[in-house]
């Protein structure tokens, strides 16, 4: 991994000023060097941080389906990615999934290690850009082991290898062993913890990293951990801190806001959306290319996916049936996302919900749980229809299947449902949620080919090109 993490981060270095007094004794003209807390505090702005560009994702989720003669002219990549290849990239290919978060990583461990000592700062103002850093490394691998290594499994994860745990922001650095999952996912616990009671309680911005936003991603990583008891308390903080916040952060109201609303006017493209600083449902602002939405044809919403939605549900605006810029309706009903050009991948207001709704119906708090998803569904069509079905409300399996069946309604085709499916495939009681056949239909809506998901395709291989250049280093089976 020397070469790919770390000849993408020696250009940083040159920019960010990764050189010390003692290598270099005068300022190089034209260079700057973080001396100042208000130096280390603006990396923080690094329109790196807020790219991550990681888009397989997108087209591994079990809603999605693939159309041809449109599949056809994809890149080998992201056909590969669809049918759950083993191999995404050639060996002299860099992989998105590897160069930005690492880049990312590069960031923030200059800034935990070498604020403190920072000019012209207070110890207050310090600390609270060190917890930033802090939470925002621990967001970045999150990410990184929910690609690149098996989902977490508390039987197996201290010997599963992970990722490799960087802490130093030194471009020459050249052993990158791997952690296993546990480790990594107790650095992230850890990280997290010594955050919180750093981070602001009300967001200074959307793109910087607040106590809400730490609060929900601590629960996630619990919620991925499968332990749900302790990821309860976190969203509770989360959920206040949103409601107190007056910074606004809030969920849109679909029935009004495609009109004269802030997500007006809708397009051929979708919705107006809000770029990634002015959405006001993000909590934390990443955001990843939408590989395939907007202007593709090739990848779909499964017919199965579509059956989800209500014929109120508005979520339907973002979703088109026939192909762009014009032609015949898609066949079996599937329809293409076309909005967001660029999904949000941080921390979003809809994911705290319906977190939170999930955990209570796995902890036998169905009132708080429908409380928590019928306060989403209300703002995604008509109050009459809003309503969790009794049954389903009175019957613990049913009300979480139906919670998962909303997350997909939700994040449909935003690569949002790859990382469940992750979460549930080791899950002895919701398991059977996960669909493990994607499907290539003909343009006339018979289906072309099958393509069946193993245990192993949850897990991407390492890159080629990582493995060339670190030849010790254990690749995914």
């Amino acid at each position: 991994m020397k070469h790919t993490i770390y000849s993408t981060l020696f250009l940083l270095a040159l920019t960010l000023g990764a050189c010390k007094k003692s290598f270099l004794e005068i300022t190089p003209s034209g260079k700057v060097i973080a001396e100042t807390t208000a130096d280390y505090d603006l990396l923080l702005n690094s329109l790196t941080l807020g790219n991550q560009f990681m888009t397989y994702a997108q087209a591994m989720g079990d809603e999605m389906a693939a159309i041809e003669p449109y599949f056809g002219g994809t890149t080998l990549q992201q056909q590969r990615a669809f049918k759950w290849e083993s191999t995404i990239y050639e060996r002299e290919e860099d992989a998105p999934e590897i160069m930005y978060p690492t880049t990312a990583l590069y960031i923030y461990n200059k800034i935990i290690n070498e604020v403190s000592d920072s000019k012209n700062g207070s110890d207050a103002q310090k600390n609270e850009v060190k917890a930033e850093a802090l939470a925002g490394r621990a967001w970045t691998y999150l990410q990184l082991i929910n690609i690149f290594a098996k989902p977490y499994n508390a039987s197996t994860a201290s010997a599963d290898p992970g990722f490799p745990i960087i802490r130093e922001a030194d471009v020459t650095m050249g052993d990158f062993p791997r952690s296993t999952v546990k480790e990594v996912y107790d650095f992230i616990i850890k990280d997290l913890q010594d955050a919180i009671p750093g981070l602001r309680p009300v967001p200074l911005h959307r793109f910087r990293m607040s106590r809400p936003a730490a609060e929900a991603l601590l629960a996630k990583t619990y919620l991925f951990m499968g332990n749900f008891t302790e990821a309860l308390p976190h969203l509770n903080n989360a959920m206040a801190g949103i409601a107190a916040s007056t910074y606004p952060v809030i969920l849109y109201d679909y029935n009004t806001a495609f009109a004269t609303g802030p997500l007006a006017p809708v397009t051929e493209f979708g919705p107006s959306i809000p770029n990634l600083y002015n959405n006001q449902e993000s909590l934390y602002s990443r955001q990843t290319m939408g590989d395939w939405t907007s202007l593709t044809n090739a990848l779909l919403l499964r017919p199965e996916t579509m059956a989800l939605y209500g014929a109120s549900d508005q979520r339907r605006v973002f979703t088109r049936n026939n192909p762009f810029p014009g032609g015949a309706a898609f066949p079996r009903n599937m329809a293409q996302r076309v909005a967001p050009f660029s999904p949000i991948i941080g921390m979003v207001v809809p994911d705290v919900y319906l977190m939170r709704a999930e955990v209570r119906a796995r902890l036998n708090d169905l009132t708080g749980a429908v409380s928590d998803l019928e306060a989403l569904r209300v703002k995604r069509m008509p109050a009459a229809d809003a309503s969790v079905p009794a049954p389903v409300a009175a019957d613990r399996a049913s009300l979480v299947k139906f919670i998962l069946e909303e997350r997909i309604r939700e994040f449909a085709a935003l690569g949002y449902r790859w990382f469940d499916m992750r979460r549930l495939s080791v899950d002895p009681e919701f398991n059977g949620t996960v669909n493990k056949q994607h499907i290539l239909y003909t343009a006339d809506g018979n289906i072309s080919q099958t393509f069946t998901l193993t245990a192993d395709r949850l897990t991407f291989k390492l890159p080629p090109k990582v493995l060339f250049e670190n030849p010790g280093m254990q690749d995914n089976p």
